[in-house]
C-alpha cells in the first residue's frame, strides 16, 4: 500500500512542477519547495498566490495555514511510530497526508512503522523526481489535469480509506466529513475544505467520547 500510494502521489508532482514554472518560479525554486516544504497542499497554495500576483508573505501565510494539519499528524505519529535520535527529524519532514494515512491503517506497531517509512520515503523521492520532470518540461505537458494525475491521488486515498469502513460509525463519519468538504469547496480557498473536514471529525470524536453523550451501540447501549 505504501508503494502504490507513493507512485500515485509522486506522479502528481509533475503537475506541481509544471504549474510552478507557469507561475513564474524557476526550476530550482520549484525544486526547493518540494524538497523543503514537501507538503502538496501547501505547495499548490503557495504557487496559487504567486500566480495570482500576491506577495511572497501572503503565499507563505497560505502555505503555513494548510501545513497546520501536519502538526496534528505529527502528534499522533510520534506516539505511533516512536522515532528516536536523527529519525525524529527525518520523520517530521516525512509527516504528510499519505504517510500518516498509511501508518494509521494497520493495527500492529511494526506494520504501522513500515507503512509510515515506506510511504514517506517513497512519496518524497518520487514527488521530487516528478517535480523536476514537470518543471523541466513545463508547457510541453499542456494542462496537467488532462493526464488524470489529480484523480490518481484521490483514488489512492480511497484505497486507504475503504478497508477501514467496516462499522456503521466510521461510514457515517466518512459521509459527514465528505459532505462538509463538498459544501465548503465553492466557499473556501483550496486546501481549507479538508481542514474543515478534520475539524468535523475531531468534533465527532470529542462528542462520542464525552461523558454526556449517549452510549455507542456495543459499548453499554441497550
Amino acid at each position: 500500500m505504501g508503494l502504490s500510494i507513493s507512485a500515485a502521489t509522486g506522479l502528481y508532482g509533475i503537475s506541481f512542477g509544471a504549474l510552478a514554472v507557469a507561475a513564474g518560479l524557476t526550476v530550482w525554486q520549484a525544486m526547493a519547495l518540494s524538497l523543503l516544504m514537501f507538503t502538496g497542499g501547501s505547495q499548490f497554495a503557495f504557487i496559487g498566490v504567486i500566480a495570482g500576483g500576491g506577495a511572497g508573505s501572503a503565499a507563505l501565510g497560505a502555505a503555513a495555514l494548510l501545513g497546520v494539519r501536519n502538526a496534528v499528524y505529527g502528534m499522533q505519529l510520534n506516539g505511533m511510530i516512536a522515532p528516536t535520535g536523527w529519525r525524529k527529524a527525518v520523520a517530521a519532514q516525512l509527516t504528510i497526508d499519505e504517510s500518516a494515512a498509511t501508518a494509521s491503517g494497520p493495527t500492529e506497531p511494526a506494520e504501522q512503522r513500515r507503512g509510515f517509512w515506506t510511504a514517506g520515503v517513497g512519496v518524497f523521492v518520487l514527488w521530487n523526481l516528478f517535480t523536476l520532470l514537470g518543471a523541466v518540461l513545463g508547457d510541453a505537458l499542456g494542462d496537467p489535469r488532462r493526464w488524470g494525475l489529480d484523480g490518481a491521488a484521490v483514488a489512492a486515498f480511497l484505497a486507504l480509506l475503504w478497508p477501514r469502513l467496516k462499522q456503521r460509525e466510521p461510514v457515517a463519519l466518512a459521509v459527514v466529513c465528505g459532505v462538509a468538504t463538498a459544501l465548503a469547496v465553492p466557499l473556501l480557498p483550496p486546501g481549507l475544505p479538508i481542514l474543515l473536514a478534520a475539524v468535523v471529525g475531531a468534533a465527532w470524536g470529542w462528542w462520542v467520547r464525552s461523558p454526556d453523550a449517549p452510549p455507542v451501540r456495543g459499548e453499554g447501549a441497550p
